[in-house]
């Protein structure tokens, strides 16, 4: 009996026994999870010796080593670089598949204390605190030989799903904040994450033109071509992108400066906040770009200002993005902040060193690379028909040339309608046996040759000058052509959607990763489809067209072509040269089973559709 406030109560002998039972069992569930926690790490441990050892078999008996004409001591070297390079890869793909830190890699309470950040009830991608580390101190941390190591700060800025956070902007102008609170250096360097430094005297170039005293007065940033590795032979999707990162940004170095690409760019601070005569100042003199920081980056009070600037409500009722910082307003946020800094005043140069000054990856899935296109034609469109329009407000501000020369990028979706008309009208007039262009007898046919052959010969000479070569030429006027039978149409109808008020698809970051079976196929030259997408419709479309206008006209042409002979001459043309530049779709849809072939679906898709606009066409050209 328990007596307790006057109350008594019997104790079941029986639920002494379960309770004990209870526990016991407990006890050895627990002792069970340990010795299978114990497990698991012992098979990881197992499993990265098991690649490593497969790894060194691999690279031992590879033909680059044996043939690679170094020393052995050069060989071991690049062996252990290789060997720590994936056993890292191997730990870091066991933090995400687990989705924590195992225990063996918290080897302190500082790297406890660091990762528990990431551990806070309801931390999501979406929805979580500002996570500032300082990982290298240079007043603290040195490397082995003793010279001091440069600053290392990890920045996650604030995020909450009731607060706009304006993409790769926000995240900047987060970071040029933050980086002002800490150290306010006066020059900035904005690179992508999948990029990488390929040249060390990069700075020192751009520094010369920085320093300069008869340029620094209004010299916003400096430019460094765009640049990549791992592209295939062909360069199939024409990911170079040379006359935008290359070809014009030379030209326009003659005028004010290049425009910002969004990578491999060295601003000055001071060009951030304002025009060159006309200072705009932050809310916080801490954030000015004169202001001197004299405390450590482990001071209380400079991690708690880096704090405050980093969260999500704290360019409310401010000037950043607008004014101050990497501007809003277009999805296409390098281009617009750029443009924006040369109706202010400020005047840009562009480096291109014979060694690339930074590398980067390109997607290499036509997918990926029609959405990211598609991203930049309604992030442009946005600007083209924003209040600082490039053909109105640009070439008032910049001049007639500039203003031009940045419209000729902002209607670039509008190309859609050109390029579409040219693949489907004249292919739909030649079923229907109708000649739209003059025939060879008449001296106007002359005019359209010379204009067809002129653009087409000043486009190869522009990309063969500046290093191309005739195959990659082929492959980026392809593109072109799929991009305006495709994103760009697409673009241009999204964006006409949006500004009408009806919401649309969203945001979508680029995917840079690719596995074994695509990385061969691209490096064969095959493209990559393998995904149903409505992107791939109207392509497909508009390739089936031309192709059954080909045949049906030329046996119109040889059989029956009659006095109307002549005047089907340039439509055969034209559409054999379409059907030349979708070949790959051919390829995609009739001769290929592996897992990058057209979808089933799309086919049928765009079968049907092809179709349906043959029947209506035909309604009004006969």
């Amino acid at each position: 009996m328990i007596k307790g406030r006057g109350l008594k109560r019997q104790i079941d002998p029986r639920s002494i026994w379960a309770g004990r039972q209870r526990h016991e069992i407990s006890k050895k569930v627990r002792r069970i999870k340990g010795k299978i926690g114990k497990l698991q790490n012992l098979l990881n441990k197992v499993r990265t010796q098991v690649e490593l050892s497969r790894f060194l078999f691999i690279f031992l008996n590879s033909h680059q080593l044996k043939h690679h004409g170094r020393d052995s001591s050069s060989w071991f070297f690049i062996f252990l670089l290789q060997i720590m390079y994936e056993s890292m890869k191997m730990r870091v793909e066991h933090v995400v598949e687990t989705g924590k830190i195992s225990e063996e890699y918290n080897t302190s309470d500082e790297v406890r204390q660091v990762f528990s950040q990431w551990s806070i009830d309801g931390f999501t991608r979406q929805n979580h605190p500002t996570v500032i580390q300082v990982l290298l101190d240079q007043n603290k941390d040195k490397d082995i030989t003793g010279n001091c190591l440069p600053n290392l700060v990890y920045v996650s800025r604030q995020k909450s799903k009731t607060s706009p956070h304006h993409f790769k902007a926000g995240a900047l102008n987060v970071l040029v904040r933050v980086s002002a609170a800490m150290t306010n250096a006066p020059v900035i360097l904005t690179l992508d994450c999948d990029m990488y430094s390929n040249d060390p005297t990069t700075p020192l170039r751009a520094l010369c033109y920085i320093l300069d005293p008869e340029m620094q007065s209004n010299l916003g940033y400096v430019q460094f071509p765009q640049e990549y590795h791992g592209l295939n032979k062909s360069d199939i999707y024409a990911c170079e992108h040379k006359r935008l990162f290359k070809v014009h940004p030379v030209g326009y170095d003659g005028l004010c400066g290049p425009n910002y690409v969004g990578t491999g760019c060295f601003f000055r601070r001071r060009a951030l906040c304002g025009g060159p005569s006309t200072l705009i100042l932050p809310e916080i003199d801490g954030l000015c770009p004169d202001s001197v920081v004299n405390k450590p980056l482990t001071a209380p009070s400079v991690l708690e200002l880096a704090h405050h600037v980093a969260g999500c409500n704290y360019e409310n009722q401010t000037k950043w993005g607008s004014k101050i910082g990497f501007r809003y307003g277009s999805l296409v946020e390098d281009y617009y902040t750029g443009y924006r800094m040369k109706c202010e005043g400020w005047r840009s140069i562009f480096c291109y060193p014979e060694t690339a000054a930074f590398l980067g990856d390109v997607p290499f899935n036509l997918l990926d690379v029609l959405s990211q296109n598609k991203r930049w034609a309604i992030g442009l469109l946005e600007v083209a028909f924003s209040r600082y329009s490039t053909i109105t407000f640009g070439v008032k501000s910049m001049g007639l040339f500039m203003g031009l020369g940045y419209s000729y990028y902002a209607f670039w979706a509008i190309l859609t309608i050109p390029i579409t008309t040219y693949c489907l009208l004249p292919q739909l007039a030649l079923l229907n046996e109708l000649s739209i262009f003059p025939k060879v007898s008449d001296p106007w046919f002359l005019l359209y040759m010379f204009l067809f052959l002129g653009a087409y010969g000043q486009d190869l000479l522009e990309f063969v000058v500046d290093g191309g070569t005739i195959q990659r030429w082929w492959s980026d006027q392809r593109m072109w052509i799929m991009r305006g039978l495709s994103c760009h149409a697409f673009g241009l109808t999204e964006f006409v959607v949006k500004s009408i008020g009806i919401p649309a698809e969203g945001f979508n970051v680029t995917s840079k990763i690719i596995n074994d079976e695509e990385s061969k196929r691209y490096e064969q030259g095959v493209f990559e489809f393998g995904v149903p997408s409505p992107l791939f419709v109207t392509l497909t479309m508009a390739a089936i067209i031309n192709l059954l206008s080909l045949i049906i006209g030329l046996v119109h042409f040889i059989v029956d072509g009659g006095s109307n002979k002549e005047g089907l001459v340039m439509q055969l043309v034209l559409t054999g040269l379409i059907v030349m530049n979708c070949l790959p779709v051919y390829q995609a849809i009739a001769l290929r089973s592996d897992k990058g072939k057209m979808p089933t679906k799309t086919t049928v898709t765009a079968t049907l559709l092809a179709s349906a606009v043959y029947v209506v066409a035909s309604l009004f050209l006969k």
